[in-house]
Parts: structure tokens; C-alpha cells; sequence
């Protein structure tokens, strides 16, 4: 943290701004993930990470032969349709998923203590050989129950047992480690959950950081600047989940969707709550896969799945949740042709404010969009390949 400016003549001054620089650390963004892939824990294995890439690929090269096909399926300018195409292919080959999420929660529904247990052990033998491999994706962690639905106790075992096991079959917590913690309808949940991360830190030896997932109208009321403060900052990222946010506040089902307007309305106030925090922000998912493999299936799939990931990258929200095979392309390709669309004009026009000149075109660029012309060439430069 910067050193204090003095505050001679301003009572109290000193104090509130160690408070602002703790609280808001206006932190350039680093790597963050374009996106978190939801797999049910029982149909998680050593082999997830390459069967997700292998599916995806066969898709690609099926229905996506050449930039040209790209270009018509996502709309992608015929200027960067080579570029993107090229990108997707290779990051589908090399990294399918940046951050993994094994779920013991909606994905994989309510189990005897048995059952969970044993795939509490399979999950972990799993990403110590994913580890071993040098596999494991970036980011990695499971999904635990919420403590809403009453049982706190199934969360925690969970949680226990697999992060303990995981540390014991790998030497140690390998990094990009983070646990979900979904429906958090109260406030205090938070603070419980904070105590458990921190009581099993000092069993491991790690510092352990998680997410809140925002479903509930009844969340919004308590998101607020100072919260992952209070938490000893263990909040690392707060995810929004449109299903059943939009259930709980009454919309018909077929207009349970990430584009609806009352959504965006509780991504907005994410956003306002969390700026400046450092807490990362994430979009949620389509619940849909193709209908099938023909390909204007698989096309009109990449095209309502495109919408919305443009709808959320529109919005400020540069992660979301996938949860087929076939999002990974989609995703992928239409994040890389967000970044490249613009990336040469913002360099131009920060390198202008740089050597105090012109930007040229009428642009009259502010301090603060130069700021975030800045963040946003750093944030391409992080998630293009």
C-alpha cells in the first residue's frame, strides 16, 4: 500500500484514507478467466479437461471449416475472421478450460453422505492426476451445497475432505484453488463460511479464497464496497446466476434468460457494490446444448450462446459460465473477436495520450477513458492466446 499523505489540517483524514486505500485498491486487472465450466461431480474423471476439448474441437472443425464459416455463423468482421478461427483452433487444442468447477450442489443434486463421500475421494484422486499431468486447468475448485438449503454440515465435509485430500495426494494445494458458495440468502452465511475457510487453513498450510454466487433477490441488499474487507479478504469473485435469480423473482420460464433486463439490473448493482474492490465479477450460463449435431443446429446453438456471451463482455462482465463442450467454441470465439475488433484503435489512442498528441477523428479522450482504454488492452493481452 502507498505511504499516507500527510494530513495536517484535516482531522481524521490519515485514518479514512488508509480505509479507501484498503477497501478500493483501483488494482489493474490481471488474468482472470473468460470462463468457469460447471461439470456434476459424479461425471467428473482425469479425462474431463481432454473429452471437453476433443468434443469441442470435433465440433469446430465440423461445422466451422474456414473463416468464412466463422464470419457467417458469428457475424465476425471478414478482418479478424482468420485471426479468431486460428485462435479458437489452437486454444481448443491447448487449453479447452481455464477454470474448473467440480459441482456437489445443482449440477449433482442431493446424495446420501456415502455416496457424496466416495465422490468426494474420486473427485480428488482426479485432480491429483490432472495435477500430476500437468493438466489442471488455472483455476480449479469445487462448488459446495449452500448453506440456505439448512444443511451447513454436508458443505463443510465436503469441503474438508476434498481440500485435505487433494493437498495430501498432490504435497500441497496446487495454485488457482477456489471453492464456490452458492445461494447466499443471508449475509451472515458469509462470515460463516469465511471462519471455515480459515479454520482449514491452518490445517493445509494455504490461503483459501472463495466465491459467492448472487441468485437471489434477497441478495443484492447486502452487496456492498466494504464487504470482502470484512471478510479478511477471502472473497475473491462474485458470480451471478440467472436461473435462479429470475425464478425467484417470478419471470415465466421463457424468459429466464441472461439478456433480460432484470438481470441486467442485479449485474449492475454487482457492479456498483464491487468497483474498485478487486472482487471479480462473472456472468452466468445457457442451459441449452444443440439439438443435435447437424450443423444448423450446432450453428443456431453458437448463435444464441454468442449473444449472450456479447451481452455480458457489452455489460462489463468478461466471464461466464459454460456448461457443454460446444460453449467452449462459441465462448472462445466471440471474446477473441470482441478484443481484436477494437485493440488497435485503443493502442493507437493510448499511445497518443502517451506522446501528448492528437488521437485524431474528433476523440477528445478524458483521463479516466484512458485509464480503461489501458485496462482493456491489458485484459486482451491477458485472455487472447
Amino acid at each position: 500500500m502507498p505511504a499516507v499523505p500527510s494530513g495536517r489540517g484535516v482531522p481524521g483524514f490519515e485514518e479514512t484514507y488508509r480505509v479507501q486505500q484498503a477497501r478500493y485498491p483501483a488494482s489493474e486487472p490481471g488474468w482472470q478467466p473468460v470462463h468457469t465450466v460447471y461439470v456434476p461431480a459424479d461425471r467428473f474423471s482425469a479425462r474431463t479437461v481432454s473429452e471437453w476439448g476433443d468434443q469441442a474441437s470435433s465440433l469446430f472443425k465440423s461445422h466451422l471449416a474456414g473463416p468464412g464459416e466463422l464470419a457467417e455463423v458469428f457475424g465476425t468482421p471478414d478482418s479478424t475472421a482468420a485471426a479468431v478461427h486460428e485462435k479458437v483452433l489452437r486454444k481448443l487444442s491447448a487449453e479447452p478450460i481455464e477454470d474448473l468447477r467440480i459441482d456437489f450442489e445443482d449440477g449433482y443434486g442431493v446424495r446420501g453422505d456415502a455416496v457424496e463421500d466416495a465422490h468426494v475421494a474420486q473427485a480428488v484422486e482426479a485432480v491429483a492426476a490432472l495435477h500430476a499431468e500437468g493438466a489442471l486447468p488455472r483455476r480449479w475448485g469445487p462448488r459446495v451445497k449452500s448453506f440456505a438449503d439448512g444443511d451447513p454440515e454436508r458443505a463443510v465435509r465436503t469441503l474438508e475432505s476434498f481440500v485435505t485430500g487433494v493437498a495430501e495426494r498432490a504435497g500441497g494445494l496446487p495454485g488457482g484453488f477456489t471453492v464456490t458458495f452458492p445461494k447466499v440468502l443471508m449475509e451472515a452465511y458469509l462470515g460463516q463460511f469465511a471462519g471455515v475457510l480459515e479454520r482449514l487453513e491452518s490445517r493445509i498450510g494455504a490461503r483459501l479464497r472463495f466465491e459467492m454466487q448472487v441468485e437471489a433477490p434477497q441478495t443484492l441488499p447486502f452487496l456492498r464496497g466494504d464487504l470482502a474487507e470484512s471478510l479478511g479478504g477471502r472473497l475473491a469473485a462474485a458470480h451471478f446466476g440467472v436461473f435462479d435469480y429470475t425464478a425467484a423473482i417470478g419471470l415465466p420460464p421463457h424468459e429466464q434468460r441472461l439478456d433480460h433486463p432484470a438481470c441486467d439490473h442485479a449485474r449492475h448493482v454487482m457492479q456498483t457494490a464491487f468497483a474498485g474492490t478487486g472482487v471479480e465479477l462473472s456472468d452466468g450460463s445457457l442451459a441449452a446444448a444443440p439439438a443435435s449435431e447437424r450443423a444448423q443446429d450446432v450453428h443456431a446453438l453458437w448463435r444464441r450462446h454468442a449473444e449472450l456471451v456479447s451481452h455480458s463482455l457489452r455489460h462489463g462482465f468478461y466471464q461466464g459460465w459454460d456448461m457443454h463442450p460446444a460453449h467452449l467454441v462459441s465462448r472462445f470465439a466471440t471474446v477473441y473477436a470482441f478484443h481484436l475488433a477494437r485493440y488497435d484503435s485503443y493502442r493507437a489512442r493510448v499511445s497518443a495520450w502517451e506522446e501528448q498528441r492528437e488521437a485524431g477523428g474528433g476523440i477528445m479522450d478524458e483521463p479516466a477513458t484512458i485509464r480503461t482504454l489501458a485496462a482493456a488492452l491489458r485484459r486482451a493481452d491477458a485472455a487472447l492466446p
